[in-house]
């Protein structure tokens, strides 16, 4: 297993990704990336997990209301990553600033997709059957 693999984040990790992602949304919400693959795609930064050393950054992102092609999302992101660095280090003092990794966020249809099966009739029988034999 990798050093630090599944280990809680520390404080400082959860302060500084929080920081470098208002900082991001600041920079996206304006409007200040100049990619036509970009224009009027409304882009919500759902997360910024930094790694221990603070050096390197995943930031999760998602097309608001889950329109557009992460893809190409991705794609623009990536190639705005200089400007997004250079944007984060006159917001954010840090000793270093880290390397930008960008991902599509699949939580939220993760989760749709646990609640469409909590929905499903078989299920909610099973669960309610459950319930009637821990209180039997």
């Amino acid at each position: 297993m990798a050093r630090g693999a599944g280990k809680t984040p520390s404080q400082r990790q959860l302060r500084f990704g929080e920081e470098i992602r208002h900082a991001l949304a600041w920079v996206i919400e304006r409007g200040e990336i100049r990619d036509p693959r970009l224009a009027g795609l409304p882009v919500t930064v759902t997360e910024v997990r930094v790694s221990p050393d603070l050096r390197n950054a995943t930031v999760f992102v998602v097309p608001l209301g889950g329109s557009g092609d992460g893809e190409t999302l991705i794609e623009a992101l990536g190639k705005a990553t200089p400007f997004l660095r250079h944007r984060v280090a006159q917001a954010v003092t840090l000793k270093y600033v880290p390397k930008l990794t960008f991902k599509i966020d699949v939580s939220f249809d993760e989760a749709s997709r646990i609640d469409d099966l909590l929905k499903n009739p078989a299920v909610a029988r099973d669960l309610a059957r459950e319930r009637d034999d821990e209180e039997s």
